[in-house]
């Protein structure tokens, strides 16, 4: 790439911002919804001390490899992978892969997001409020039946996405984090608030926090490794593309621990509204999918207040998501700039355009979202993850790595520990979760077992 076009890239106004930012695309509908009820799933206490171990021994150096990577590149995950070693070389499928797995994944985690503002109208309109058990799963049917309902929101929720990506890095990505995330923040401390009064506090603090490692399995332990991978948004070209934002003598390290640490409180914290609601009304704490439109907010309504904390909590659900779409659709933008030469506004329309239209059938077909998710999240993530560990682990020029995980940076220490994670556990780690996601720990032991039965 030439150094002129490296020398006008745009840059994160502080590191703070940066932070903001990065934090938004980590948090994001998994926080709230899957986080807590995977871990009802799982046993709550033992599940949360396996899932903190995995944050912080695989999910953070393969984010701060990420952002090293992005920034010694300065440009798209495809032109990043392209960095010392050449226009064709094998591991530029890495970078383009990056690219269709944040293209791909928008588009259906974009109809999940309309769900989250359908939901919040319903809210501020008052028309959650004294509905009652029965009339909950019904109201989600409707929606999910409605396919001009479904595709309404989902495309006013893409075109306030473009808007913001459209700005750039510092007047669109950034500021838009310095007011949301804050704005998550404030609500996601009202609704603990809120928890704490009712009866079930305690019984949802011990099972979150209770060491009760006789309900963790080992498939347990696998869910805990594959979310503590994809919660911080590796794997998808996300925190590359912000890295290669960063300004030389910033510190990405230092930056990437706090992301993670940001991602993983509010995560915590959203357990810790949720599982209080659940034992208050006597629900289900591994309630999966349905826990967030139809367990909770049959709760919520019959809350006192439960209008209010309706709205607050589907405007929290709804601000996680859009901070995580606009990283999302900053890959597929940055991508168009860097590599076909686009005008920023010319990049976020025609790929706000494309996302649109791919993501219809996600809205209109359950089985097209349900393959959608299994391609990105089984198959493109591990593999762009798995890329990102082994590039920078064993391909990136050593001087360039340290001198971008040095460079400003108060953990530079970390250095060799950091690097061995990402030579040898990070690989061996992503192959687990790859085998676990594509079934293959499944078959092997069905094939076990028949050849044991023989």
């Amino acid at each position: 790439m030439p150094a002129a076009r490296k020398a006008s890239r745009a840059h994160w106004n502080s590191k703070v911002g940066f932070v903001l930012a990065a934090a938004g695309s980590a948090v994001g509908l998994g926080n709230i919804w899957k986080f807590p009820y995977i871990t009802g799933e799982h046993g709550g206490g033992a599940f949360l001390l396996v899932y903190l171990a995995c944050i912080a021994l695989i999910g953070v150096p393969v984010l701060v490899g990420e952002l090293l990577l992005g920034r010694a590149a300065r440009s798209s995950p495809v032109n990043a992978f392209r960095h010392g070693v050449g226009a064709k070389s094998p591991w530029v499928g890495f970078g383009v892969l990056a690219v269709v797995g944040a293209f791909a994944l928008l588009s259906y985690y974009s109809t999940v997001a309309g769900w989250s503002l359908h939901y919040t109208y319903l809210s501020v309109t008052n028309q959650l409020a004294g509905l009652d058990a029965g009339r909950m799963p019904e109201l989600f049917d409707q929606l999910l039946q409605s396919e001009a309902a479904g595709l309404t929101w989902q495309m006013v929720f893409l075109l306030l996405t473009t808007l913001v990506v459209a700005g750039g890095v510092s007047s669109g990505l950034e500021r838009c984090a310095r007011v949301l995330m804050p704005a998550l923040a404030i609500l996601l401390l009202l609704l603990l608030g809120k928890a704490a009064t009712l009866p079930g506090w305690s019984e949802g603090l011990d099972f979150l926090f209770g060491l009760r490692f006789d309900g963790l399995t080992a498939a347990g332990v696998l869910e805990a490794l594959g979310h503590s991978f994809f919660t911080l948004s590796v794997g998808m070209g996300t925190m590359l593309t912000y890295g290669s934002y960063l300004a030389a003598k910033d510190d990405l390290v230092s930056a990437g621990a706090v992301t993670a640490g940001v991602d993983t409180v509010v995560a915590v914290v959203a357990a810790m509204v949720v599982f209080p609601v659940v034992f208050s009304f006597g629900l289900e704490p591994g309630a999966g999918p349905g826990l967030l439109f139809v367990t909770l907010p049959t709760a919520l309504a019959q809350m006192t207040g439960g209008a209010f904390l309706s709205v607050g909590f589907f405007l929290m659900l709804a601000f996680a998501a859009f901070t995580s779409a606009i990283s999302l659709l900053e890959v597929v933008v940055a991508y168009l700039i860097d590599n076909r030469r686009f005008s920023r506004r010319k990049a976020c329309w025609l790929a706000g355009a494309a996302v649109a239209a791919f993501g219809v059938p996600a809205t209109v077909s359950g089985r097209w979202f349900d393959g959608a998710d299994f391609l990105v999240s089984n198959v493109i993530l591990p593999s762009c993850g798995l890329g990102v560990a082994l590039f920078v682990g064993w391909k990136l020029q050593r001087a360039l790595r340290r001198q971008h995980f040095v460079a400003g940076s108060a953990l530079a220490g970390c250095y060799r520990a950091w690097l061995w994670m990402v030579k040898y556990p990070v690989p061996a780690a992503i192959a687990v979760i790859f085998l676990k996601a594509v079934g293959a720990f499944d078959w092997l032991l069905a094939w076990l077992g028949a050849a044991g039965s023989g």
